[in-house]
């Protein structure tokens, strides 16, 4: 673009209807992601951008291709977006359809979990050419060998967390998927994290590529972060702990496994905490059904496993607690992204036991920062020679309660509001 100043949305001279779409939603002044994406995008140049979650990313690269769309109409699919869940692969489509609100452009979102009339209706959303797809590698591939896909005449394919993607195993996936699409095609991938395999995979696929990369070793300033040495038979009590006092609208508190994720639900329940666990053994309604509750804030507690702490646009959380230390020190800072976002302010606590000591110490020295260690609750032994600090809180008494307890279809974007 010429003008190198983006101050407001209406800098980037989008399309009138796109425009329009922007400023219902209440868009003003773009994120750096988005400041920096959306021309290079509009010029039609590859790109791979590095961004947290939270960082609006959805937007820098779904609003410059729909304008391209809106430009160069066309009756086939001429987007493809690949992303590694089907969570994500929701938000995204959600987003889109209120981006494209006044346009004309057909959109269809695909991922497995869902029923046979799911299926038929992604099928012939497909063969009728929705202009654009998000989708997972597995469900894409399905349709794919099913020969429902078609993407001879694709112009746009754009990578979400690819980084996530590699780690799941997609990689196959994603490159068969990629060799039907057209070698003159503009891709766009982008990653949370940078490792050297997302450089090599990059490097296959992009031609010429711009780089952008905003940090990601820095939580956001406004999120009170703290940790809790504890045991790991206490976790359960001192969670409960500390969610009784705090009483909070909207709490997210991770777990390592399902196992967890379901005992911990048991256990917040049985001490009256509103909570509902998400993870891998509950099909997709009941999936849906949980993230709607939670979102709407019938449900204050949300226990997720790890396939929660990226990708999803849940706004206004107002506390994370990482129940085990994450494995990758940066998926800390994307965990606790979920909270304090825009203006808000948000809490992050982590419980870190006996082994975990030198991985958050790790996570610490990634964010150049030491985060203050807690007063555990009455009742909750300090973790080996930790000492509590400062007086006690939240008043839980009592045994923990570990010990005590048993143990979307499709739609045509056709004014979708």
């Amino acid at each position: 673009m010429k003008n190198n100043t983006i101050l407001h949305f209406h800098d980037f001279l989008f399309e009138y209807d796109i425009q329009d779409g922007l400023d219902d939603m209440g868009f003003e002044k773009p994120t750096p992601i988005q400041e920096q994406a959306i021309p290079i995008i509009l010029e039609g140049h590859d790109l791979i951008g590095c961004a947290q979650t939270g960082t609006g990313k959805t937007a820098a690269f779904l609003l410059p291709v729909l304008n391209q769309m809106v430009l160069s109409p066309t009756t086939n699919t001429d987007t493809l977006v690949i992303v590694p869940t089907r969570e994500l692969a929701l938000q995204i489509y959600q987003a889109f359809q209120g981006f494209a609100y006044y346009t004309n452009i057909t959109s269809q979102v695909v991922y497995g979990g869902t029923d046979g009339i799911s299926f038929e209706q992604e099928k012939k959303a497909l063969i009728h050419g929705a202009n654009v797809i998000i989708g997972t590698p597995g469900r894409l591939i399905a349709h794919l060998n099913m020969g429902n896909l078609k993407l001879e005449h694709l112009r746009h394919l754009i990578l979400d967390e690819a980084d996530r993607m590699l780690d799941m195993g997609f990689i196959e996936d994603i490159l068969k998927i990629i060799g039907k699409a057209p070698k003159n095609r503009q891709t766009l991938m982008f990653s949370a994290t940078m490792p050297p395999k997302i450089r090599t995979f990059a490097a296959k696929l992009l031609h010429n590529p711009k780089e952008i990369s905003l940090a990601v070793s820095k939580p956001a300033e406004r999120v009170t972060q703290g940790v809790y040495m504890v045991n790991d038979n206490d976790k359960n009590a001192l969670a409960v702990s500390i969610l009784n006092e705090k009483k909070l609208p909207s709490v997210i508190v991770f777990t390592g496994t399902k196992v967890k994720a379901k005992q911990l639900e048991r256990d917040l329940m049985r001490a009256k905490v509103d909570a509902r666990s998400i993870h891998s053994d509950l099909d997709q309604k009941e999936r849906e059904e949980v993230l709607r509750a939670f979102r709407s804030r019938r449900l204050p507690v949300l226990v997720a496993t790890d396939v929660l702490s990226r990708g999803i646009d849940i706004e206004d959380i107002g506390m994370v607690i990482n129940f085990d230390v994450p494995g990758d020190a940066e998926d800390y800072i994307h965990r606790i992204g979920r909270t304090a976002r825009a203006e808000s302010k948000g809490e992050a606590y982590t419980f870190v036991n006996g082994d975990d000591r030198r991985k958050f110490k790790r996570i610490e020295e990634l964010m150049d920062m030491k985060v203050q260690v807690m007063p555990n609750p009455e009742g909750i032994k300090p973790l080996g020679n930790e000492v509590s600090q400062g007086p006690k809180k939240h008043g839980f008494k009592g045994k923990s309660a570990h010990r005590g307890g048993h143990n979307q279809g499709g739609n045509q974007n056709r004014k979708p509001r």
